[in-house]
């Protein structure tokens, strides 16, 4: 697991089971990428990973699926991805 340069909030998500953790908990997603996420319909963490999964994991998939669904930005939308990713390597 890559855990060099990464965010406390990457490392913390990526230690524990994702339970029903709030969208916000994922790494590059802060309150207005939440909030414009969960208006869309993914308010947790669990179901971000779930169209992580359906995009087969791939990073400009996801990277695009992020700017359409709640405008992030590059990093923002590299950082979610590496932090799903990582918890994949982790727990699945």
């Amino acid at each position: 697991m890559t855990m060099t340069n990464t965010s406390q909030k990457h490392r913390n998500f990526v230690a524990e089971p994702m339970g029903s953790k709030p969208v916000t908990e994922l790494a590059g997603v802060g309150e207005v990428l939440g909030n414009r996420l969960t208006e869309n319909g993914f308010d947790k963490a669990y179901v971000v990973l779930g169209q992580f999964l359906v995009l087969k994991k791939n990073q400009d998939l996801f990277r695009d699926w992020m700017k359409d669904v709640c405008s992030a930005n590059s990093k923002q939308a590299n950082d979610c991805w590496q932090c799903l990713n990582d918890w994949c390597e982790e727990f699945l």
